[in-house]
């Protein structure tokens, strides 16, 4: 029987072997973890810089477009305004505020066709010797045969830069001498070869009375007022400029507006002269009762053309 004070020793390797966990085995877990733990963080810091950067592109461009879009569209509703502006200034400067007593008085024609003295028998001829324009018959007469000359693309603005036909020249000389400035003219049959009748009248008329009168041009569609500018423009070199409420020629859609301004011209001692487009099946009585108007009446057909073109 062996002695019970008899213990066999255990090497010190075999009881580090049963030992279940040592010290470096936790260190090396822990800082496994924390290294996990580490790399899912900057994983994440990646993920979230990608879309901060996706975020801040996105906002560089859709903010800029929508900011330049909006730039474009209060310049141009700023623009509106100053030309809004502008013409309800110039609307302003014609209201008058103190209303002023309105005098009727005849008109230079109707003075120089009927005196007082005169009766039926003794009243010269409408637009006789004694009419608007008699005393300036010769200048009249010689401007309308240099009319018919070549034209003159470099003259002066308001000053007629194409050449007048001989037929042309004619009614113009009937509507100066015969008519004193009132009648009805037969239309051409075409709005531009109107224009340069009327351009060529024009000239005349801002040779004998300076910028005091102003040409008033109606006609019921804004295509036909746009095709008058156009051939005015053209025959007397003119810019947009020169087409407006305080400018040489007014463009009207309805004759009330006309009439009116022309009241107001003769108010200030100014001219109107009324020019009246072929297609205005109708004239306007009291556009009658001023000194200076044209009107030209269509030919056969040409209001049928102008319903179908229309």
């Amino acid at each position: 029987m062996a002695d019970s004070n008899d213990v066999t020793p255990i090497p010190p390797d075999s009881q580090s072997e049963e030992t279940p966990t040592s010290p470096n085995s936790w260190e090396t877990l822990a800082f496994s973890e924390l290294r996990q733990r580490r790399d899912a963080l900057e994983s994440e810091i990646r993920d979230l810089e990608s879309r901060r950067d996706a975020i801040q592109r996105d906002m560089v461009s859709s903010f800029a477009g929508q900011a330049d879009a909006v730039a474009r569209r209060l310049k141009g509703f700023q623009d509106y305004l100053v030309g809004a502006l502008q013409d309800l200034a110039v609307a302003a400067e014609q209201i008058e505020l103190v209303p002023q007593q309105v005098l009727v008085q005849q008109s230079p024609l109707d003075q120089a066709i009927a005196t007082p003295s005169t009766t039926v028998e003794d009243r010269p001829p409408a637009g006789g010797s004694s009419g608007l324009f008699s005393a300036d018959a010769e200048l009249i007469r010689k401007r309308l045969t240099g009319f018919q000359g070549q034209p003159d693309f470099y003259a002066e603005p308001w000053t007629l830069r194409r050449s007048l036909e001989a037929e042309a020249s004619a009614c113009l000389e009937n509507w100066f001498l015969e008519q004193g400035g009132r009648g009805a003219q037969p239309s051409t049959g075409s709005r531009n070869r109107n224009g340069l009748i009327t351009a060529a009248a024009i000239g005349i008329l801002g040779e004998l009375y300076g910028d005091r009168f102003q040409t008033l041009v109606l006609a019921g569609q804004p295509e036909r007022l746009g095709e008058w500018r156009r051939s005015l423009q053209d025959c007397l070199g003119l810019g947009r400029e020169d087409f407006g409420p305080t400018s040489g020629i007014v463009l009207f859609e309805r004759p009330d507006a006309l009439i009116e301004r022309a009241d107001r011209l003769e108010e200030r001692g100014e001219l109107p002269f009324i020019v009246i487009d072929a297609a205005e099946q109708v004239v306007d009585i009291p556009i009658l009762q001023f000194p200076l108007w044209m009107a030209f009446a269509p030919g056969p057909g040409e209001l049928l053309q102008e319903d179908e073109f229309y």
